[in-house]
């Protein structure tokens, strides 16, 4: 591999100071157009590349956001990725992404080596294990040391910075108010995400509307899963054991599995039986029949998140005030739902 030469290894073969090299690679106009050409020619040949960190260490800039994404797998953390690649190419900054893999031990260790002087800021979704321990002192850390943080999707009351999240409980609520006004009476609920935030502000939110017409919710038709394994074990047998005529499922394993069941079993979809998943990825448009989904609207949280972070860093105000935006989300009527 190519070595890659130093400022101080250029100065020294070229016979100039090191403060001479450095003007002349900046383009300096004190420095002469023939010194110019010359050391930034010879820099090209020795294949110098200027020390990142140290100049950001210097002078207090980057320009380079950090994410931080549970599960690169998960459509909706790709589709929020590029809203927030939109808008950091739009504003001249740069992104650097880091997989935490839902474990608090690697979302730890991204934070500790970004927040080095290699990032300004940074824009993240908790892991699931940092969620489930109640663990966020690490964040707390980082925004105590100067460097601000936006969390979008999963959050935490806890941790004082801003935030971009959807409105769970109204979209859950308006999800299941519209099948109990296509007729549906027996409506189940399934869900592999109990044990994150937003599986429980969308179970919150079927439960209000549930009650909310004076009905009571038939805990028989409940599927609450920590992970599609534990899911998987419990939904077996279901359509088997109870009367069902929809479900509303509160992510795609739950929508997905949900469809092959049902469609295993017999029902006729959606003249049988209704279903509604959250979160708008590929697989309910492709389905036969496609799924009636609540979209998150991905890319519009990554644009708000981005924008929020940058609007911070540039701030002036010493008095920023923190603030939480929230993305309307949207029912998506496909074939997999009675029409009104």
């Amino acid at each position: 591999m190519k070595s890659k030469a130093t400022l101080k290894q250029i100065a020294k073969e070229l016979g100039v100071s090191v403060s001479t090299v450095s003007k002349a690679l900046n383009d300096s106009p004190e420095i002469s157009e023939p010194t110019k050409i010359r050391v930034q020619e010879y820099a090209k040949l020795k294949n110098y590349k200027p020390n990142v960190i140290g100049l950001n260490l210097k002078n207090r800039s980057t320009r380079t956001i950090g994410v931080i994404i549970p599960n690169i797998l998960n459509q909706f953390f790709a589709k929020v990725f590029t809203g927030i690649e939109k808008i950091a190419d739009e504003k001249g900054y740069k992104v650097i992404t880091c997989i935490s893999n839902e474990s608090l031990e690697k979302e730890i260790g991204a934070l500790e080596m970004l927040s080095n002087g290699t990032i300004d800021g940074f824009i993240l979704s908790i892991s699931e294990e940092a969620q489930k321990l109640q663990q966020f002192g690490h964040f707390k850390s980082i925004i105590n040391e100067g460097t601000p943080i936006v969390m979008f999707d999963r959050t935490a009351d806890e941790v004082n910075c801003d935030k971009v999240v959807v409105d769970d409980i109204d979209s859950a609520v308006n999800a299941t108010e519209h099948l109990i006004k296509t007729g549906c009476k027996n409506i189940a609920l399934f869900s592999t995400i109990d044990n994150l935030s937003v599986g429980k502000l969308r179970a919150k939110g079927f439960y209000n509307a549930i009650e909310s017409k004076g009905l009571k919710v038939n805990e028989n038709l409940v599927v609450l899963a920590e992970n599609a394994d534990d899911f998987d074990d419990k939904v077996k047998g279901f359509f088997d054991k109870n009367k069902v005529d929809a479900v509303f499922a509160l992510d795609e394993h739950a929508s997905v599995s949900a469809m092959k069941l049902a469609i295993k079993k017999g029902f006729k979809i959606p003249e049988e039986l209704s279903i509604i998943g959250f979160a708008d990825g590929v697989w309910s448009r492709r389905l036969t029949p496609s799924m009636s989904t609540v979209s998150q609207h991905g890319p519009e949280i990554g644009e708000v998140a981005t924008r929020m972070l940058i609007e911070k860093l540039e701030s002036k105000d010493e008095a920023y005030n923190h603030k939480t935006t929230i993305i309307k989300t949207e029912l998506r009527h496909r074939e997999s739902t009675r029409k009104l």
